[in-house]
């Protein structure tokens, strides 16, 4: 038995169409589908007996998310943002061309821009900051040259 494919990440979000706007007309993600269950093997599945989900997936690059709207029973908020030290996920990262423009035009949607997290590395010719969605999950975004597909860092043995 092994993998064959990653599917996606799914992120909890309290109002679609404000999570929709941000990652979509934002960030660049592809609308693809759109998923409502209530059935008991879903409830089994999330451990959810009142159970109403919406789920409204994208693509961007080849990466999927999962958009998750609790209809019923709704949501469980904590305060955002989530530590970076907290255990799981702490952050989705896109490559940008123009880090100042982009910015600008988050800004002016209202999207809330971590300044205190930017860093500017001109030996590596990078500008890196994160940004929050509508739920407060971090987006980080990483302006860098080079080839966006290579990764980070020494190879792994």
């Amino acid at each position: 038995m092994s993998v064959d494919y990653f599917s996606h990440f799914g992120i909890c979000v309290h109002e679609p169409e404000r999570s929709l706007h941000f990652y979509r007309d934002l960030l660049g993600f592809e609308p693809l589908t759109k998923l409502e269950v209530s059935d008991a093997g879903s409830k089994q599945l999330v451990q959810i007996a009142d159970l109403e989900l919406h789920a409204y997936f994208l693509q961007r690059d080849g990466t999927r998310i999962e958009l998750l709207h609790y209809v019923s029973p709704g949501v469980e908020e904590e305060t955002v943002p989530r530590p970076m030290n907290r255990v799981g996920l702490t952050h989705i990262a896109l490559r940008v061309s123009d880090l100042p423009a982009l910015l600008e035009r988050l800004e002016a949607e209202g999207v809330e821009v971590m300044k205190e997290t930017r860093v500017t590395n001109e030996s590596f010719g990078s500008d890196v900051v994160y940004v929050l969605d509508p739920d407060g999950v971090r987006v980080e975004l990483i302006q860098l040259p080079g080839d966006p597909t290579v990764p980070l860092g020494n190879p792994l043995a």
